[in-house]
């Protein structure tokens, strides 16, 4: 375990996306349980102090690193590219302020978790045409930039309900971006939802990959989700995912792969589900065991 770089990341406490899972925690009991679980890395939450200062003082006196935190763009649209591009360079300097080398940046033109042109009760992504495609491409190129400026990696978040969620669109994401201005954050439990096998993915586009989720995926939720139309919100809800250990991905290969390209940065651990249902901490505590257990399996 002393070889591996894990996280944890808020969002197992407190849900960004649903907001009423969670909403009861304080910033002052998270990082009671992240130092009491020995975790050293996390990411922005809603909970947290605002002013980079303050919060970097917080975290410094526990011993812990803000990796990253999520940044929605509209790069699709170049009506917005001006206002985009400054939003997203505030949010890097903050970033750099607090010492983090990653920009998890995810598209959300046509998505049904965030598009501010949409209407919130959408349930249905929309498609990107060719010509919006290109112009998220082209932001993305120019948000890279951005980060390497700082000395920074922009690494995209492949993300259910978004026009980035499924194979072939991680795959054209890939084809179509420059690497060495746009890297990959590779999520095992996005994949897995996405109808990827995750081991393959990590396989396909191993060499892009800058940055690591780790979450699982309960199968007889995921069946249910895929079965009766659920949306994505609702689907967490409901529990579709999970810590690694306690769903249907097998994190030994992966690990083993992971370890194979190189791999040695920070990994974070994830669940998006109902913290009154699964307890984080508990659940957090057996996936560290299931994660010693995978990842010296996957060394041998």
């Amino acid at each position: 375990m002393a070889s591996l770089k894990l996280g944890i990341s808020p969002i197992n406490w407190v849900n960004e996306d649903v907001l009423e899972l969670g909403d009861h925690y304080t910033f002052e009991e998270l990082m009671k349980d992240f130092e009491s679980l020995g975790f050293a890395a996390t990411e922005n939450c809603r909970k947290f102090p605002k002013d980079a200062k303050a919060l970097k003082a917080a975290l410094a006196e526990r011993g812990i690193q803000l990796t990253s935190q999520w940044k929605g763009v509209l790069f699709s649209d170049p009506s917005r590219r001006a206002e985009e591009l400054a939003a997203y360079r505030s949010h890097v300097e903050f970033l750099h302020e607090m010492g983090s080398k990653v920009v998890v940046t995810c598209e959300l033109g046509g998505s049904i978790i965030g598009d501010p042109r949409r209407d919130p009760a959408e349930r249905t992504v929309l498609p990107l045409t060719d010509e919006e495609w290109s112009h998220m491409v082209e932001g993305l190129h120019q948000a890279g930039a951005i980060c390497r400026e700082y000395g920074m990696k922009l690494v995209y978040h492949y993300h259910m309900g978004t026009n980035v969620e499924r194979g072939e669109e991680i795959d054209r994401l890939m084809r179509t971006t420059d690497p060495e201005l746009v890297s990959l954050l590779y999520d095992t439990g996005h994949a897995y939802y996405g109808g990827s096998d995750p081991l393959e993915l990590l396989e396909r586009h191993g060499s892009r990959v800058g940055y690591v989720h780790l979450k699982d995926v309960r199968q007889e939720v995921l069946e249910r989700v895929e079965r009766d139309g659920i949306p994505f919100q609702t689907a967490v809800i409901e529990g579709v995912f999970t810590v690694p250990g306690d769903g249907a991905i097998d994190f030994v290969p992966i690990f083993a792969k992971l370890r194979e390209l190189g791999y040695d940065d920070w990994m974070i651990i994830e669940a998006e589900q109902d913290p009154a249902v699964a307890n984080p901490y508990e659940y957090a505590k057996k996936s560290l065991a299931y994660i010693e257990q995978a990842a010296g399996a996957g060394s041998q």
